[in-house]
């Protein structure tokens, strides 16, 4: 069946689209990583080797594998043939503390770990204690090589009818302290991102820059799209300023997924300008507040058109705004996705009238099937109209205006968003309770333009203790990942209360965000 057959299709696999592309167009390009290309037909014979592989060692459909290390074509091809083999793929944070991969690792009953070797030092003495076997992906010592892993080149294995209801990856929305949740989504929300190729102009022609960590879904959202339609997906390990816009310009980049931070910061190098980028068709944003006066920035110096999404990595509702359709709109984050239902809600959980501020909760074709063996968050995240139907709750309050767009009033939960990670402050708040002379903790969220937002800690010691700020900040920021760290940390008396005891973060925002200077 050929590529643009299977498109048709009301429910197909990656894997099928990705050996469609390599019997139509062998010697096109799949990856791009520094000087290594890897064509359609190589790609599609790697991944048959990692079937084969996964069958030698027992490891049977619906079963997850894990996977850690920057990116590369050996983790691509590693994703796309677990998929092909109907294993499910649960990909972490290198950032995460070496205890939250362990896990991560344990939660999702992953009997093999690819990692790389930046990943096992940071893990360090935690790996001796995994169940799972090893495996190098960058062929060092601290596993099987991933080559000599690998069967043999030219196997063949038997196909895998893939079921839509099957897992297609676990991401975990929390590497930390406070209790990862894996996001089980299914081949068949999955395959909705297929459908998303042709509207966001990903075919054969297309050249995605991808400098956004493959264990994301923001990520993901984009590489999708690109090996369906046949493209070519330009791999970074890690993003850079001056050399994104060297290999956008050296390949002739067409798309790009990045968070608003990444385009911040493209924006403000001084030679952007300089560089060729009129090859850009399309460009993507998602994952964390993006400034009005940035979209406008990027519409005005970038050439193509800019897309924002506003969703979940649970699914349920998207928002799309075409920014380059309406200029006058970039204070929103768009309409509804086709198909896909929105709502408002109030405290009770009752609808409110348009116009109305209430928490965003969706339904559409791409829901996660639940939080990895964690019914009750799943309820949790759930809400039902009354006619039955599921609804996935955003923990985002926002405000519909008379066309259909929302805006955004603020987070009814206090997740914080960093250059494009969900950060829980109650995670944070529970490391630094354990230190002996600490009696309470609140972290806030506090505008940083280098990061969009960066958690700060707001500290009361007990009667008696003597307390260092900069040394406690030291303490806890050696316990959690990188991209949970304190940006600062102060002491006060007491925190501010509401009548109840609830701490009043919206204050402790407002009083602190001086500590922040970018």
């Amino acid at each position: 069946m050929t590529a643009a057959d299977l498109f048709t299709q009301d429910f197909g696999t990656l894997p099928a689209l990705i050996a469609a592309q390599a019997a139509e167009r062998p010697d096109a390009t799949a990856l791009i990583q520094g000087e290594r290309r890897l064509t359609y037909a190589e790609l599609d014979q790697l991944m048959d080797r990692v079937v084969a592989s996964l069958r030698r060692d027992g490891i049977a459909p619906q079963t997850a594998i894990a996977v850690c290390a920057l990116s590369s074509i050996e983790y691509v091809a590693l994703f796309m043939g677990a998929l092909r083999a109907g294993v499910a793929v649960a990909p972490l944070a290198p950032s995460s503390t070496p205890e939250s991969l362990a896990t991560m690792i344990a939660d999702s009953a992953a009997p093999l770990f690819f990692l790389d070797q930046g990943v096992a030092k940071a893990m360090g003495s935690v790996l001796e204690g995994l169940a799972s076997k090893l495996i190098a992906l960058d062929g060092s010592d601290i596993g099987e090589a991933f080559e000599a892993w690998l069967a043999p080149v030219g196997a063949k294995p038997a196909p895998v009818e893939i079921q839509p209801d099957w897992p297609f990856n676990i991401i975990y929305s929390s590497g930390t302290t406070g209790g990862p949740k894996g996001i089980v989504q299914t081949h068949a929300m999955r395959w909705q991102h297929v459908g998303r190729a042709g509207a966001g102009g990903y075919g054969a022609d297309a050249v995605t820059m991808v400098s956004t960590p493959l264990y994301s879904n923001t990520t993901l959202v984009s590489v999708i799209p690109t090996l369906a339609g046949g493209g070519a997906a330009v791999l970074m390990e890690k993003f850079d300023t001056q050399k994104f816009l060297e290999l956008a310009e050296k390949h002739r980049a067409t798309h790009a997924m990045l968070v608003p931070v990444q385009y911040r910061r493209l924006m403000e190098f001084a030679d952007f300008d300089r560089y060729d980028l009129s090859s850009f068709q399309m460009k993507f944003s998602t994952s964390a507040p993006f400034a009005a006066a940035l979209k406008a920035d990027v519409l005005k110096r970038w050439p193509g058109g800019l897309v924002e999404y506003f969703g979940m990595t649970e699914g349920g509702g998207t928002f799309i705004l075409a920014a380059h359709e309406y200029p006058d709109k970039l204070h929103t984050v768009g309409q509804p996705a086709p198909g896909h239902d929105i709502r408002l809600i109030d405290e009770d959980g009752q609808e409110v009238p348009v116009g109305e501020i209430g928490e965003v909760v969706g339904h559409s074709p791409a829901m996660m099937k639940g939080y990895h063996n964690q019914p009750g968050k799943t309820a949790d995240a759930e809400w039902y109209d009354a006619s039955g139907k599921r609804f996935i709750r955003t923990g985002d309050v926002g405000r519909f205006d008379e066309d259909g767009f929302l805006t955004l009033m603020d987070r009814k939960k206090d997740m914080i968003i960093s250059g494009g990670f969900n950060i829980y402050p109650s995670d944070l708040e529970a490391v630094l309770t354990t230190h002996e002379a600490v009696a309470e903790a609140a972290v806030v969220g506090v505008p940083s333009d280098r990061w969009g937002e960066t958690p700060v800690a707001v500290v009361v010691a007990k009667a008696g203790a003597e307390l260092d700020p900069a040394a406690l900040q030291d303490w806890a920021n050696a316990q959690l990942g990188k991209t949970q760290r304190l940006a600062a940390l102060t002491l006060t008396e007491v925190l501010p209360r509401s009548a109840i005891g609830k701490v009043l973060k919206r204050e402790l925002r407002d009083q602190f965000a001086h500590l922040i200077k970018d």
